[in-house]
């Protein structure tokens, strides 16, 4: 289970760099139609691996967690800033995940304000579908801000 959620990364570290890293700021923070920037996408999946890996870990999100999540839709202020982050935040969660091998996967965690009932295996399959699902919408933008 941790060795897919960490080829899951790795997988999105190298697709990124191949679609997303030649991109302009202007064209990281572009949306077209109502379509979320690229710039946010990366911001997004950087972001929700911390949140989700902290939900396995058994912890609540503090409120920095909290401040970011909420910052996620502005615009990037650098192309440097948005690949430091995700490189960053892809490098802690492989280790994160490498921590949880000893973990009970089915270990009960409850997740958001609403407190959803999951799992820690439920959280770890999350984790790498939902990185690879914003991989892919990051991509199809990146691609569609790029000839504009």
């Amino acid at each position: 289970m941790i060795r897919g959620a960490l080829h899951a990364l790795e997988l999105a570290k190298e697709d990124i760099w191949m679609w997303c890293h030649s991109l302009t700021l202007d064209q990281l923070n572009r949306t077209t139609g109502r379509v979320a920037s690229v710039a946010f996408h990366l911001r997004h999946i950087a972001r929700s691996l911390d949140r989700l890996l902290t939900y396995a870990e058994g912890a609540p999100l503090n409120d920095e967690q909290v401040a970011a999540l909420r910052s996620e839709l502005e615009a990037a202020s650098s192309h440097e800033e948005v690949f430091a982050e995700l490189l960053a935040a892809l490098e802690r969660s492989k280790w994160r995940l490498l921590a949880l091998q000893a973990a009970d996967f089915a270990a009960e965690r409850l997740v958001g304000k609403k407190r959803l009932p999951t799992t820690v295996g439920g959280l770890v399959v999350h984790i790498a579908d939902h990185t690879r699902r914003h991989v892919g919408q990051a991509i199809t933008t990146a691609k569609i801000a790029g000839q504009q």
